[in-house]
């Protein structure tokens, strides 16, 4: 097979800026400036756009060029965003950071105008501008607009909450991860040898084969955290008040409404998930009872509930992985292969672990105009050449929007931000397991339980734990670090059962978990994996149904999940759908528990 050529291994950010001191970024600052200011001088005294169709489709088409090739802080801002998360413990890149952050703020807040005089609009003559076939290019851009106004302040008021969001919000999250970053223990490998690592490779470090190894990495987090837990307590409180302050100031009935509002999804679809997956969590303990008796243990300690099972010891080079995920993409459309094959000749992958670079993986866009990047910290594990899939289902995912929308229409809701990440992950095991022996075959199927597990049972759990943290909070005012913990090991129990031990130091586990900093983010793996599963089915009955899943991947936010799926014949309403989509999982335990017990690993 012909080698894809990987010309980096670090980001190659030439298409923003040539380094952290390019002279070309005061100009491009100025044209960002430039840009907003005469939008800003334009319109922002004018009131004919909120009452004359082709003065608003004039506005509308400057504002998507705006968003398109400048936004409120233009390259500057998203070169500084990547080049912290790879060095997040450099003063100077936090202070450029910093500075692109004030001026995008201070953007924002005179173009904010635009949008908030749209949505303020008068309901009778919303109807006729959702209603004209001039504007339906913006149709959705504006519903979202009208959904979202009842719960938007004065322009005043919102500058004044762009303002805080830094102080109040954004300082303190990014606060914890670097400090969390920069820790480092020395860890015994296998070898019998001592080695220092980083934070990063501590966590990759925890699921490995040898109980000796994770231990040893399980003991350096849990001293990691114990050391950052007091810390993590006061930016947890200060964060959830900022977000108390905030809905009680927009009106919001429930913590979690805002996300719902924003993700473009209905409230009642979320609690129809979210109670579905809860009633079923004895799938996820079950799983986790016949994991302990294949592992030997009457219960699995709990940084050991994602131990690999069996023999997934086998090493995947990153060249390995390149290779069998793009042949993967190129069976299912040759479209995906090349735009991950362009991912890696162009340098906008980040793979792997360093000192200071930010722990997981993540896939990152920002402007139309501005090229998609993934982090990964990549160290050769099976795992890891799932997260590679993950994320480039996400990079798959944008660049197809970026063919079809337009900048106003940029983005997916979180609420489906996961069904392409999650889409491609199964069809990676799906060829491992064609010419796998029934010993290599249990071991598949475990890792895609337990990936299964943790991506719906365990998202929910966390779901739950944050409405119940959220809550607690807003009654008593203040919870230390003993009362998150024991929030947090009540739910990660109630979903893991008792076949997994609630281990010294894992009730200081959310310390790290960033997901619920990102308030009520969580749900959208379960809703996305289980979505995906539907997608799955429709490709493996049919291949041509996979320009069906194209054509959900190219929609942005044209219009809302629910109704992009309706046009695929699928009704994420109904209880039903949810219970199909976990029936998959307890059929493949099943499925798993009766291979066990025909190999003899249990009686």
């Amino acid at each position: 097979m012909k080698e894809l050529p990987i010309n980096y291994t670090k980001w190659n950010l030439k298409p923003l800026f040539d380094g952290d001191d390019d002279p070309k970024m005061i100009e491009a600052r100025k044209k960002v400036e430039e840009a907003n200011s005469a939008f800003v001088k334009k319109w922002k005294n004018r009131d004919d756009y909120l009452k004359n169709l082709d003065a608003l489709k004039e506005a509308l088409d400057e504002y998507e060029l705006l968003k398109r090739n400048f936004g409120e802080d233009g390259d500057e801002g998203y070169y500084f965003h990547l080049r912290t998360v790879q060095d997040e413990n450099s003063p100077d890149l936090k202070a450029k950071e910093n500075n692109i952050r004030d001026f995008a703020v201070r953007i924002q807040n005179e173009i904010q105008f635009f949008e908030l005089r749209l949505a303020k609009i008068p309901q009778d003559m919303q109807k006729k501008l959702l209603e004209n076939r001039d504007l339906e290019k913006y149709k959705h851009y504006l519903e979202s607009l009208f959904i979202e106004s009842k719960y938007l302040l004065s322009e005043p008021e919102e500058k004044i909450m762009n303002l805080k969001g830094g102080t109040s919000y954004g300082n303190w999250v990014r606060m914890t991860s670097g400090f969390l970053a920069k820790e480092e223990r020395e860890i015994l490998l296998e070898d019998s040898t001592r080695a220092k690592k980083s934070f990063a490779e501590v966590m990759s470090l925890i699921d490995s084969n040898n109980k000796t190894v994770r231990d040893a990495a399980t003991k350096a987090l849990n001293d990691i955290l114990q050391k950052n837990v007091e810390i993590a307590e006061h930016e947890l409180n200060s964060i959830l008040q900022d977000k108390k302050n905030n809905d009680e100031l927009r009106g919001f009935t429930r913590p979690d409404q805002s996300r719902h509002i924003a993700d473009d999804m209905d409230t009642e679809i979320v609690d129809t998930l979210l109670k579905t997956i809860t009633k079923r969590f004895d799938i996820s303990r079950r799983y986790y009872s016949f994991k302990a008796q294949l592992m030997g243990v009457d219960k699995l300690e709990y940084h050991e509930r994602n131990v690999p099972y069996g023999t997934l010891e086998k090493q995947y080079t990153f060249e390995d992985a390149a290779q069998l995920v793009h042949c993967v993409f190129g069976e299912l459309d040759q479209k995906f292969a090349d735009i991950f094959k362009c991912f890696l000749t162009n340098g906008q992958i980040d793979i792997y672990p360093r000192k200071g670079k930010s722990d997981g993986a993540f896939c990152a866009h920002y402007l139309l105009s501005q090229p998609t990047y993934i982090l990964l910290n990549y160290t050769n594990k099976l795992r890891d050449v799932l997260t590679l899939t993950h994320e480039m289902g996400h990079a798959i995912n944008n660049e197809l929007m970026r063919e079809r929308q337009h900048a106003l229409h940029f983005s997916t809701p979180l609420s489906t931000a996961e069904v392409a990440s999650t889409f491609m992950e199964d069809f990676i095991v799906e060829k491992l397991l064609r010419d796998a022996d029934d010993e290599l075959r249990l071991s598949l199927m475990m890792s895609r339980l337990n990936d299964d597990i943790s991506t719906i049972f365990r998202q929910v759990a966390c779901y739950n734990f944050e409405q119940e943290l959220h809550a607690n909070f807003r009654a008593k005012g203040y919870l230390s670090y003993q009362e998150i913990g024991t929030i947090f090991l009540k739910h990660m129990n109630a979903y893991m059962g008792d076949a997994v031990e609630q281990s010294s130091g894992s009730e200081n586990w959310w310390v790290y978990w960033s997901h619920i900093r990102n308030y009520f983010y969580v749900y959208s793996y379960a809703s996305g994996l289980l979505i995906s599963k539907s997608m799955q089915c429709g490709v493996r009955s049919d291949s041509s149904f996979i320009e069906n899943v194209k054509e959900f991947l190219s929609a942005g936010r044209s219009d809302s999940p629910k109704n992009i799926f309706a046009k695929m014949e699928i009704d994420i309403t109904k209880k039903d759908f949810w219970d199909n989509g976990i029936d998959e999982i307890e059929r493949l335990l099943k499925e798993t528990i009766i291979l066990a017990k025909k190999l003899g690993k249990i009686s």
